[in-house]
């Protein structure tokens, strides 16, 4: 498939256009079930012809003038709706503006191409939508499988070539577990890292943006756009300089699938190999912030249903995925004793996994398996609950510490579904974070070629 960056390169050269750009990715599009919710076809036309007259005339608004993107429909571009995936918004009043990082990637010349998919309200980590119907990803294998949430079509848009990039939103996993299921690349940023200005929020303390692509460069590219910089700052780090800590309470989980741990592992090895510092060990933080999360409830769930509380028992109630509405119910009983006590056990903690990293990057499974069978999810809805939370159960600690976190595929199971690993720093490391996952990828890149 090709890249953000590949892409760009060909643009320079003269070697296609934003015209014949746009209008491949139209046609994939358009043989993507249910990736999109609304394709901005006419627009997008008009956007590459313009964008074709200035790469002709020599004065291209960046690199990546012309190229086309998907936006997840939580976020607000100028003149459509944003129905973050729920029909009890499909009155809602059109955007008068775009999102702040709509605005910027406009400003580089970049092309929404449409609204994409995803869980209601992105409220669940498997990606199912029984409004506007499920994507499904490009799997060599016979039964269908869920393709993560809650930014499910931004995902399968990257996954099935139809754009480069995409843009998503992450709560508790919603850019990481996707990115994961359907072996792409998934940047999630500390929460201050972008302007949510015209994003739909759900939990407003834990709400974040990122980008998915097929390599860590091109969401470095695209995190600089987003940030309206001209060019990345961020350049590869000194692989023998980086210190990886790997979580083994979290390897030793019987819930962790063989393919999971191994292909982990394997990477761990080739690091370690190539001069990466890497140790195994339980980290205290991310056991104290898992048996916070089961004890006194999630952040995100008191948060979410605080700003749903009025659709969920409303008259629209009824309307709602029945999956989305039950877990937001769940929230409803946790009182302001024990939201008190989550956050400000989540301060301590957050201090606390800085220290206890000490400059190293978190080394976790980006998601205990890999993507699950679609139609038992469908059919059960305890069991549909089950599976939501062991899918978000790993990336949720990233999320209530508010650290950056890159999932990046690690190979495949023997049935050929993709495996993941998440790298992760503590608030506000972004930019070591994305500096060290580039030096990985470079190395992990020529074992790979030579292999």
């Amino acid at each position: 498939m090709t890249t953000l960056l590949h892409t760009a390169e060909r643009l320079k050269q003269g070697l296609t256009t934003p015209d014949e750009l746009v209008a491949a990715a139209l046609v994939a599009a358009r043989h993507g079930a249910h990736v999109f919710i609304e394709l901005f076809e006419q627009r997008a036309i008009e956007a590459a012809r313009a964008s074709t007259e200035r790469w002709r005339d020599g004065t291209p608004l960046s690199p990546f003038d012309g190229i086309p993107y998907a936006v997840k429909d939580l976020l607000d571009v100028a003149g459509t709706r944003t129905t973050a995936g729920s029909i009890t918004r499909l009155d809602a009043p059109m955007a008068d503006a775009d999102a702040q990082v709509i605005a910027a990637l406009k400003a580089r010349g970049m092309i929404a191409l449409g609204k994409t998919n995803l869980s209601e309200f992105a409220y669940s980590g498997l990606g199912l939508n029984p409004h506007f119907g499920t994507p499904k990803g490009d799997m060599a294998v016979g039964e269908r499988r869920v393709p993560g949430g809650s930014s499910s079509g931004s995902a399968i848009a990257v996954q099935r070539g139809i754009v480069s990039c995409a843009l998503g939103t992450d709560t508790a996993g919603s850019i990481r577990v996707p990115a994961a299921f359907n072996g792409v690349v998934g940047y999630k940023a500390s929460t201050g890292r972008y302007s949510m200005h015209g994003v739909h929020p759900l939990a407003v303390t834990l709400d974040s943006l990122g980008p998915f692509a097929r390599t860590v460069a091109d969401c470095v590219a695209l995190d600089a756009a987003m940030r309206g910089a001209a060019c990345p700052a961020i350049e590869p780090g000194a692989l023998f300089r980086l210190r990886l800590v790997v979580d083994d309470a979290v390897l030793a989980d019987d819930a962790l699938q063989p393919a999971v741990r191994h292909n982990l592992l394997a990477m761990m090895e080739c690091l370690r190999g190539a001069g990466a510092q890497v140790e195994h060990r339980a980290v205290r933080a991310v056991a104290s912030t898992r048996e916070l999360i089961a004890r006194d409830g999630w952040l995100g769930a008191i948060e979410a249903w605080r700003l749903l509380e009025a659709i969920v028992e409303g008259p629209d109630g009824a309307r709602m995925d029945r999956r989305v509405r039950a877990r937001l119910r769940s929230a409803k009983a946790i009182g302001p004793g024990v939201e008190a006590r989550i956050r400000q056990a989540r301060d301590e903690l957050m201090a606390a996994i800085e220290r206890e990293l000490d400059g190293a990057l978190l080394v976790m499974p980006t998601v205990k398996h890999v993507a699950p069978a679609m139609a038992p999810l469908e059919q059960d809805d305890a069991l549909f609950a089950a599976v939501n939370l062991q899918t978000l159960s790993l990336t949720m600690i990233g999320s209530l510490l508010d650290m950056p976190g890159v999932a990046v595929p690690s190979g495949t199971d023997p049935a050929g579904l993709p495996t993941s690993v998440l790298f992760s720093a503590p608030q506000g490391h972004d930019d070591a974070l994305l500096g060290a996952c580039l030096a990985m990828e470079s190395t992990l890149h020529a074992a790979k070629v030579r292999g």
